[in-house]
């Protein structure tokens, strides 16, 4: 039986495209193990809007879900981590950099109104933690209190703000519910 040249040099198909915005089948498993929260109080996975691909100015996609309440409601930690940075830009306003507990992920909460009063840069955050509160900081539309959440792969430890989004939809199978710390 003669196998065909490519088989016989030993030649390995070529791996599936990766599309932006979606986990590999590794990345999906392993975020699916990690069971992550909706990171609003009192809001179902059911209730998340997916605004992941919605347009933005320039012609650009949302890369985020935007999970709107009330303001001051509680801003949860989706998964076990660590805060990596808390920043104020004039993008996000008040956000919280959390990298999860494998060092994989980063996940990324913007428009806060303020932090949890617990919250410092280093402490490790259990999932459901009250971390900060919904607001409208940053270019946020002052009528329309939501949190910006956004997770992205983490690309190595000099840059952690700027890895690659994830549509994080498929992989809130928590409602909000926090977790007493914090």
């Amino acid at each position: 039986m003669a196998l065909s040249g490519a088989a016989c040099a030993g030649h390995q198909p070529a791996p599936a495209p990766v599309t932006p915005g979606v986990a590999s089948s590794s990345q999906s498993v392993y975020l699916m193990s990690r069971e992550l929260m909706v990171p609003v109080s009192g809001v179902r996975p059911s209730q998340v809007p997916d605004t992941y691909t919605s347009p933005r100015t320039g012609g650009r996609e949302h890369r985020a879900l935007d999970i709107l309440a009330p303001r001051g409601t509680p801003v949860l930690a989706a998964d076990y981590g660590r805060v990596l940075r808390m920043r104020t830009n004039p993008a996000g306003g008040i956000t919280i950099y959390e990298i999860d507990a494998g060092n994989r992920f980063v996940y990324y909460y913007a428009h806060l109104d303020h932090y949890a009063s617990t919250l410092s840069e280093g402490k490790d955050v259990a999932k459901g933690e009250i971390i900060g509160y919904v607001g409208t900081t940053g270019n946020a539309p002052a009528n329309e209190p939501h949190l910006h959440f956004q997770l992205m792969k983490r690309p190595n430890a000099a840059r952690w703000w700027d890895g690659e989004p994830i549509d994080p939809k498929p992989f809130l199978t928590l409602p909000g519910r926090p977790s007493g710390k914090g």
